[in-house]
């Protein structure tokens, strides 16, 4: 597996503002912690903007702006940027910016800060691959009712991935994913869909932060379509379960995959919603936390709790056994997901009455948070 890679360490801390036309009309990518949307009819992709360069060259976005390649591209650096200066300038610290590049087709930014003294490890990486399916990628297509025919399966995927594990056990983890998927038959016939999701590990119960969390998101869910919610957070509960255990791994969040109704343009909306609304749901936890004081007993829950975390990312997540599947894989940025410390003991149970045994009682019975 050969990359060339570029890896440089840049200021997070440049103002937030570019633009992308998209025929008449034009969205500005942003958070409501930093933004500057307009509206104009040209097509200007401002690539210094970004973490690093794109992965397409970008004179080929602005060219193929009409492109759902090119539109998912342009929003998913401008997202990994947002969160990446806002997590920076909380932390004091940089990030480190790695953009590689596939031989197979692509290539990524991986963009990681490590050490800090607010988050102990935050990884928000793009991905942007093409090539073809290998035959263990498509029998997991196949397995979730993608009626895909033939023996070769060109495709493109673009994504954007995060988990943020904070140094307080009382700041939760989050993680979110929001992707684009294409993949082509032997007869020409493409079949292309979005999925993501946003979701929350914490390591101590705070029912307000928890409700604001999935208020924040049923916001933004209800503006596209009431029945997203609902279904989604099912989905998000029943698929984030660390099922040799017994219980979540969080307070879960939302999570669909497939999603290619009402309409593409309806789905990539959608999509966009639900990266920008991110910040919004975490950031006033983080905040809020921080800097609370905590014992080294709960520090040791918290590093238990990420060992349960990586269980499933390991043993159940489909994003990081697809990554593992792709040929040319790049493991580093697979394996971002992974906290710096975690922690197993034999027979560990918290003790009847604690916070700790408190918040279990939760993972094994997941709750409804908003009406």
């Amino acid at each position: 597996m050969v990359f060339a890679r570029i890896v440089r360490v840049i200021s997070t801390r440049k103002a937030r503002s570019f633009l992308v036309g998209f025929g008449v009309s034009a969205v500005g990518f942003g958070t409501a912690f930093a933004c500057s949307c307009v509206t104009a009819r040209e097509r200007v992709v401002d690539s210094s903007q970004f973490m690093a360069e794109p992965l397409t060259d970008a004179s080929s976005l602005e060219n193929n702006m009409n492109d759902m390649r090119s539109r998912m591209e342009v929003m998913i650096l401008g997202v990994q940027a947002d969160i990446c200066r806002r997590l920076a300038a909380i932390d004091g610290q940089e990030f480190r910016v790695d953009r590689w590049l596939r031989k197979e087709g692509g290539g990524g930014v991986s963009c990681v800060l490590q050490d800090g003294k607010v988050f102990e490890k935050a990884g928000v990486n793009v991905s942007v691959v093409y090539g073809n399916l290998p035959p263990a990628a498509v029998e997991q297509m196949r397995s979730r009712g993608n009626d895909l025919k033939g023996n070769n399966f060109p495709f493109f995927a673009a994504g954007i991935s995060s988990v943020i594990h904070p140094r307080n056990p009382f700041v939760p983890t989050l993680h979110f994913n929001y992707r684009y998927f294409e993949v082509c038959e032997e007869s020409g016939k493409k079949h292309s869909w979005f999925g993501g999701g946003t979701d929350l590990t914490p390591y101590y119960l705070n029912e307000e932060d928890v409700k604001h969390f999935h208020r924040t998101l049923k916001d933004c869910c209800d503006k596209h379509d009431p029945s997203f919610y609902p279904k989604f957070k099912k989905w998000c509960d029943d698929y984030f379960v660390v099922k040799h255990r017994g219980e979540c791994r969080g307070v879960g969040g939302i999570f669909f995959d497939d999603l290619d109704e009402p309409s593409q343009e309806a789905a990539f909306q959608f999509v966009q919603a639900g990266a920008n609304a991110v910040l919004p749901s975490y950031i006033p936890m983080v905040l809020k936390h921080k800097d609370d004081p905590y014992t080294d007993k709960e520090h040791q829950w918290q590093q238990l709790r990420r060992g349960r975390y990586v269980e499933f990312n390991l043993v159940y997540d489909r994003g990081t056994k697809f990554g593992l599947y792709t040929p040319g894989a790049r493991i580093e940025s697979i394996l971002m997901s992974l906290p710096l410390e975690a922690r197993w003991e034999y027979m560990h149970a918290p003790e009847k009455g604690t916070r700790e045994e408190e918040l279990l009682q939760v993972l094994r019975t997941p709750r409804e948070w908003v009406e």
